[in-house]
């Protein structure tokens, strides 16, 4: 039991964080044996793999067979613990930082993910968002609230609701690919009416089903990886760096340290007509949704994201470690990223 115990602190510690209250429930469930999921873990864990006695197991694991060792039980629990908290098609990870040079964050992100288990039932869903406000604009971090909130508005009222209710979709209304293009033209609306001289990034991702839509302007980027294919980058990014890098103006090198490297030609809060990015992706059995601030695919190169992403247990572990390493790279812009492991497609 003492062996169970500690076991469950580290999977407590890794996906809730130091809380002294969650761990005295787990010894409280561990002593009184209750059948809940982690009664369920602990009886999975706990049982003979075989109808031998304890002192035949011993002599085998002695002989180095027969029990499983600490470390695969450890990665078992923590394989079954995983499935207990993530049992629907998203399992999903964020994390929102200042950085180490920053005074404030200027980024924002939103999670939602709904799904019903039922006859008839509406196909899952998930929105998923993030917004970088823009440094050195005025209410940034405003900005990217508001465009995040009106934007999720949009969706779950367009979209979300609908699908709840079970409404039939009528040849008149609007595409997914559509109603997405328009919650991001709302939120530039409301953010160049309500702070005028302000500006973010938005990049939405929305799950219906087996498909993914993505809507996108500014910098942040989306990845998709389905199964263990090569990830693929979605976004375009719309920076005045980037433009030149496309019209072989600069370098890869130069523009990595173009005083200009941070200035958007396209962004929410700029007020006038916006040209919104709106693409649609299908999704297979595995596959992982990735949105970022340039906080983070700005210092950290695409090979070593994804090994941190691959490396981590669960969306959440990707989601501090990707956060620790651009910290460590020097952090010189907030960090925010949300990371999606969608099955079951």
């Amino acid at each position: 039991m003492d062996e169970l115990k500690s076991l469950f602190r580290q999977l407590r510690g890794k996906f809730w964080g130091e809380d002294g209250q969650a761990e005295a429930q787990i010894d409280a469930d561990l002593e009184e044996g209750l059948e809940d999921d982690f009664g369920n873990l602990i009886a999975t864990v706990s049982k003979p793999t075989s109808g031998r006695d304890g002192e035949a197991e011993h002599r085998e694991a002695e002989q180095g067979k027969g029990t499983p060792s600490e470390e695969a039980r450890a990665e078992e629990v923590e394989e079954i613990s995983v499935k207990s908290l993530c049992p629907g098609k998203f399992c999903a990870g964020w994390m929102t930082d200042v950085g180490r040079v920053r005074g404030h964050n200027e980024d924002a992100i939103f999670i939602f993910t709904g799904e019903q288990e039922a006859d008839n039932a509406m196909p899952p869903f998930g929105a998923f968002i993030l917004a970088d406000g823009m440094g050195g604009h005025q209410g940034g971090e405003l900005a990217s609230a508001l465009a995040v909130r009106e934007s999720a508005t949009y969706l779950m009222s367009e979209v979300y609701l609908p699908l709840l209710s079970g409404a039939e979709r009528e040849g008149d209304q609007l595409s997914l690919t559509e109603i997405l293009r328009g919650a991001i033209v709302k939120a530039n609306r409301v953010v160049t009416q309500s702070l005028p001289g302000s500006g973010s990034t938005l990049t939405c991702g929305v799950v219906v089903g087996d498909r993914l839509f993505i809507g996108h302007v500014g910098d942040s980027r989306a990845y998709l990886q389905r199964d263990d294919e090569a990830p693929q980058l979605l976004t375009h990014d719309h920076s005045l760096v980037n433009r030149l890098l496309e019209m072989g103006q600069l370098t890869e090198e130069e523009a990595a340290v173009h005083p200009q490297r941070n200035v958007l030609y396209r962004a929410i809060g700029q007020g006038g007509t916006l040209d919104v990015d709106v693409q649609s992706y299908p999704l297979q059995e595995r596959s992982r949704l990735l949105l970022c601030s340039d906080g983070l695919w700005g210092l950290l190169e695409e090979p070593n994201l994804w090994a941190l992403i691959k490396n981590a247990p669960t969306p959440q572990a990707a989601c501090q470690a990707l956060v620790e390493s651009a910290n460590e790279a020097g952090g010189t812009d907030n960090i925010s990223v949300i990371l999606v492991e969608i099955l079951g497609a």
